[in-house]
């Protein structure tokens, strides 16, 4: 195992257990922590300030058994496959693999028709999920912007680890292309969230004011994503 830390130093550990560990110092710490990611799939180690080194290699080591059950438990990563039923912008689909289609990727009643070698279904499901992202957040994100006498500049979908949605100075708005896949007033709040972003540029009590007035029943999205959102990382 490789340790590195806020120093920017790198240790191994003789009894390596194959992962890497992130290293946080937090200056409101008191002691050392240990919890998982689930989102990189990494163990992170906070620590106080004016910890040595050696204790938080000995605190990791002497934590190793947790560290392997909890890793254990993560699930895998997973992939759009023939039969998946998958929820999309709040409706459920069945995906059905057909190679001799021509539409590449299409919609037909409750069934999402893949085309093409079973090889590349997963890619292409995942395509036509961001092109399909782009249009309908673009939309939303607009019609939003316009109740609290705003507007937006362009919407990006991208491929983040850590955000669900992002606003720039610049009316930019940014979605995880993942969000797609969650019940419509998950949606709902998120793009709410973003949209409010575009004249609060924070989380001040009127920031929240506004996504309530976009949003009115924002807090069941928020607890959603707070208790559910990383089963949707699990998509590659």
């Amino acid at each position: 195992m490789k340790i590195t830390l806020f120093t920017g130093k790198t240790f191994d550990i003789k009894e390596a257990i194959g992962f890497d560990i992130k290293i946080i110092k937090s200056p409101q710490s008191r002691k050392m922590t240990l919890r998982i990611d689930a989102k990189e799939h990494i163990p992170v180690l906070t620590l106080p300030p004016r910890c040595s080194e050696k204790k938080a290699v000995d605190f990791v080591k002497s934590h190793q058994d947790w560290i392997e059950t909890q890793m254990g438990r993560l699930p895998n990563c997973k992939k759009f496959e023939e039969g998946d039923i998958i929820t999309l912008f709040g409706k459920e689909y069945t995906i059905i693999h057909n190679p001799e289609a021509r539409c590449g990727v299409c919609i037909k009643g409750k069934e999402l028709i893949v085309a093409g070698e079973t090889d590349f279904l997963h890619r292409r499901v995942t395509d036509f999920i961001r092109k399909k992202a782009q249009e309908k957040f673009y939309k939303l994100s607009c019609s939003k912007a316009e109740k609290i006498n705003s507007k937006i500049n362009n919407v990006t979908i991208k491929d983040t680890k850590s955000r669900w949605g992002s606003c720039s100075t610049k009316h930019n708005l940014n979605y995880n292309w993942r969000i797609a896949l969650a019940p419509d007033f998950v949606i709902d709040y998120l793009v709410s969230h973003e949209v409010a972003h575009l004249i609060h540029q924070n989380h001040s009590p009127a920031f929240w004011n506004c996504v309530r007035e976009l949003c009115p029943h924002y807090e069941e999205g928020q607890s959603w994503l707070r208790v559910y959102g990383r089963t949707l990382y699990l998509y590659e």
